[in-house]
């Protein structure tokens, strides 16, 4: 269970707001959206990757405090993981099946043909 940024006592990953101190945990009361809070006196933007890039569109931009689109430039992002050959080939057999089908038939009628 993640924990109040203000009080520091554990809460629903779901809540909307703390139980104890009332302060808002999700932006525009959507359990869906993390609502990102600075702790100390530095602004969210320092370690922002959108700032770094230049690439945010928040409107509190360099100074905002809270933020909805905050993305730690020191975290690791995450790489597309690769998936496994036996997975591509049946996906490829999926997609061409109809393919494969006439040309085995194509393939059939011409060996019935010559014999």
């Amino acid at each position: 269970m993640p924990a109040c940024p203000r009080c520091h006592q554990s809460v629903d990953a779901k809540a909307i707001a703390c139980p104890h101190c009332r302060i808002t945990l999700k932006a525009h009361g959507h359990p869906g959206i993390p609502l990102y809070r600075s702790t100390g006196m530095e602004p969210l933007c320092k370690t922002c990757l959108y700032d770094a890039d230049d690439s945010c569109t928040f409107p509190n931009r360099p100074d905002a405090r809270e933020c909805t689109l905050y993305r730690d430039v020191n975290a690791a992002i995450a790489s597309p993981t690769k998936r496994g050959g036996e997975f591509l080939s049946k996906a490829w057999l999926r997609r061409n099946l109809t393919w494969i089908v006439l040309i085995g038939l194509i393939v059939l009628s011409v060996l019935l043909t010559l014999a």
